[in-house]
């Protein structure tokens, strides 16, 4: 399949994947993401708001916060595509953007350095055994990992959402570890 053809068929599958059993899964993902040495060392934490049929981040979020960690919410710039990052404190400092994204007000938050993150939760439609993931096609992710990156990354998803393979471009980057309800799984990606 290509690219296009993977992001309809799973959005098809979250569209149609029943309520009570994502709050379920889910509740399975946040249990092994909180429990994991990643998450345990980690102090600063990147993650986006999530929307409807993505994992749902709102409980991540606060549970950093109860266990003192920061938490930076990333806001898409649109001029060049890039994504940046903004220290997040309280509900009340995001703002819907484009899409119904809640991204950081930029008036009422601080602007995180990259090399000040331990932790980022990459979203993403479906992943690979070797990290790789097709997002919803804005390249925006790809281009943050570009380069060095001191921090590890990790995504959640449900079971069917990982597969073998999938096709893969010049400036794809994979993350380190995909958390979902029954495993943590090791990419080949070079971050421990």
């Amino acid at each position: 399949m290509t690219k296009s053809e993977w992001r309809q068929w799973i959005k098809e599958k979250l569209y149609k994947y029943p309520e009570t059993i994502q709050v379920k899964e889910t509740q399975l993902i946040h249990e092994k993401l909180f429990s994991h040495s990643v998450w345990k060392q980690a102090s600063t934490i990147g993650v986006t708001v999530s929307i409807k049929n993505e994992i749902n981040t709102l409980p991540i979020i606060e549970q950093a916060w109860q266990e003192g960690k920061q938490i930076v919410v990333p806001r898409c710039r649109r001029s060049d595509n890039s994504l940046l990052f903004y220290h997040l404190t309280c509900w009340e400092e995001l703002q819907e953007s484009f899409y119904g994204l809640q991204e950081p007000d930029v008036n009422k938050c601080s602007l995180i350095k990259r090399g000040d993150i331990d932790l980022v939760i990459v979203p993403g439609l479906v992943f690979d055994e070797k990290g790789y993931r097709i997002g919803y096609g804005e390249g925006y992710y790809d281009r943050f990992l570009t380069g060095e990156c001191p921090f590890s990354t990790m995504s959640l998803c449900y079971e069917f959402q990982v597969t073998k393979t999938l096709p893969v471009d010049t400036y794809d980057r994979p993350v380190n570890w995909l958390v979902t309800p029954e495993k943590v799984i090791k990419t080949n990606s070079e971050k421990q």
